[in-house]
């Protein structure tokens, strides 16, 4: 099955006009949460990801909260490793819940999807400053088609091209369309 499938099938992939997590506004919205309902689905997903590291030493997958919990798990589960998460504290990403971290310990950062990398970018300094080594990043789905740089290699198992708009540069805005921010589905603005 071709993976963006499971999002067709799940519902998951939206069409409207959405307000992302960034901030910025978008014609296209991915619920993975949707695509991940299924545990087949998120250990088919998981087992992609950790494909692609199996020899790579990782020792711990970590993934920012909340969107990558499940991918992250299923990731670690894949690789038979140990799955932690950053979560934010007061508007900053943070290592919590008692997790520590080895010196120099080799981490997988593990995202559902990228748009502008800045919550995979936000979990790896929050590692960093608990002493691990993010060495690299993967998520299900790059919306960047690869433009985002988040500091470490990165890879993920569906690269599209969305467009996303700031607020004020945004088309659909100023046709007069409601944006929904997705997950509350509360009409923003």
């Amino acid at each position: 099955m071709v993976l963006l499938d499971i999002f067709r099938k799940t519902g998951a992939l939206l069409d409207g006009h959405f307000i992302l997590s960034s901030g910025q506004h978008s014609p296209q919205y991915l619920q993975c949460a949707l695509a991940l309902q299924s545990p087949a689905d998120a250990k088919l997903f998981g087992q992609q990801i950790a494909e692609r590291f199996k020899d790579s030493d990782i020792r711990t997958v970590a993934s920012p909260a909340i969107g990558g919990l499940i991918i992250g798990y299923a990731a670690a589960e894949a690789l038979n490793v140990r799955f932690i998460w950053t979560e934010r504290q007061n508007g900053e990403m943070t290592l919590r819940r008692g997790f520590t971290l080895e010196p120099g310990e080799k981490i997988l950062v593990v995202e559902d999807v990228i748009t502008t990398g800045g919550s995979t970018r936000e979990c790896i300094a929050a590692l960093k400053a608990n002493g691990g080594n993010a060495v690299a990043a993967a998520s299900i789905v790059d919306r960047s088609n690869g433009k985002s740089d988040v500091g470490v290699p990165r890879t993920s198992l569906i690269e599209m091209d969305v467009p996303a708009f700031s607020p004020d540069d945004c088309p659909m805005c100023k046709a007069g369309t409601e944006a929904i921010k997705p997950g509350s589905r509360t009409t923003v603005k």
